[in-house]
């Protein structure tokens, strides 16, 4: 009886051990680059390679973007012993030459996998290789892993999110676990415990306000979808509405700005997709402005409200550490909109999600325009603006001394 006991408690000991995320690998937002929204399958070892250079020299490292992530294509089959194998005519080197090359920029490597037996685009996925699999990505030096919920059957997303998990776990790299499950079984509810990041919902398209279809969405109707989820979000765990269309053909400058702005608000994963290598200086300046991306970053880690709703004007709200908070004005019309806003109208914010918190403006606010990079005034006076369609003013709210 003695020994059994014994063994109950060191196989209790043992499954506590694996049965867990590498933990404080994203306590803030992650930032990176993933090859799919530009360039979908169309990809190889010598793309990769320039897209870490351009990184570390454009200043996205210096910015804080540091995952490179390859996305659905690279693998085409498994070997006689089931490993799984990267397509020898893109990567004629090998993942773990190209992993090498990238850790060399001082950056850091992700991939793709599916959690059903097959990936997206019809090619390998983990279903019944994942212990197999993470001891593979190990050996490369994966640093980040994007798992997708393609051809899943009837597997329980929980359950097979968590198998996963505990394999990356088990193979002793510590790798930020991505899960793609499209919000189907409202993962913010389960996830923490399970993923560093769980997307809301489907794949974003370079779209400011569009309804595509079930499978993608435009950038306004994803936003919306953000609004009940705040709480779930924070430290280590975060709500992702989905990579970046930042610089894309289908948005222009402005929607790009706003696009960005509104990702920053949400605390949300900041996650490259476009052409990084040839994009221009407009779009550059906004992927790595270093004031609206320590919005995204502030430690806190709390995920905008929803504050107030005037129809085609939107003011979103987001507290930020040091008693300071940023405000985005959103303007969804096409038509510019005047704004003629008196914070002394509102002395508190008040958090329907977490009505335990308000937000008060007891003291008075300098108000800078984080795009402009100048003083617009104080909390104390209404605050006039005109705002371009499909853009925002983003501003933070500094204590005056």
């Amino acid at each position: 009886m003695r020994y059994t006991l014994i063994l109950i408690i060191c196989l209790s000991i043992f499954t506590t051990a694996v049965s867990q995320k590498f933990p404080d690998l994203a306590p803030t937002p992650p930032m990176g680059w993933n090859s799919w929204n530009y360039f979908k399958c169309d990809f190889n070892e010598d793309l990769i390679k320039e897209v870490a250079d351009a990184m570390a020299n454009n200043g996205m490292k210096d910015a804080g973007y540091e995952y490179i992530i390859i996305d659905d294509c690279w693998q085409v089959g498994r070997d006689q012993e089931g490993n799984i194998l990267p397509d020898p005519q893109k990567f004629p080197s090998g993942m773990k030459a190209l992993a090498d090359y990238i850790h060399q920029k001082g950056l850091k490597f992700g991939l793709y996998s599916d959690a059903g037996t097959k990936t997206c685009k019809g090619l390998p996925g983990s279903r019944g290789h994942e212990y197999q699999d993470a001891r593979t990505y190990a050996s490369w030096g994966v640093d980040f892993l994007k798992y997708d919920w393609c051809h899943h059957s009837t597997q329980d997303a929980q359950a097979s999110y968590t198998i996963m998990r505990d394999a990356l776990y088990a193979a002793g790299r510590p790798v930020l676990y991505s899960i793609c499950e499209w919000g189907e079984n409202q993962p913010w509810s389960w996830a923490a415990d399970v993923g560093h990041m769980w997307r809301t919902g489907h794949d974003i398209k370079d779209c400011f306000d569009c309804d595509l279809n079930t499978s993608s969405q435009g950038i306004m109707k994803i936003l919306d979808q953000q609004v009940n989820l705040r709480k779930y979000a924070g430290p280590d765990h975060w709500n992702d509405p989905d990579m970046l269309e930042v610089g894309n053909p289908g948005l222009t400058l402005s929607e790009s700005r706003a696009h960005f702005s509104l990702w920053c608000m949400l605390a949300a994963p900041l996650i490259a997709g476009n052409d990084i290598i040839h994009m221009s200086q407009d779009i550059q300046s906004i992927l790595t402005d270093p004031e609206v991306v320590s919005i995204n970053q502030d430690p806190l880690g709390i995920q905008a409200i929803k504050w107030l709703d005037y129809g085609d004007l939107e003011i979103w709200f987001k507290p930020l550490k040091n008693q300071e908070y940023a405000v985005c004005f959103l303007n969804r019309s096409e038509r510019p909109k005047k704004l003629d806003f008196d914070f002394n109208l509102w002395e508190k914010v008040f958090d329907p999600e977490n009505n335990w918190q308000k937000y008060t403006f007891d003291d008075a606010y300098q108000l800078y325009d984080l795009w402009e990079k100048k003083e617009i005034g104080k909390s104390t006076t209404p605050l006039k603006a005109t705002i371009p369609g499909h853009d925002v003013l983003l501003i933070r709210m500094l204590l005056v001394p």
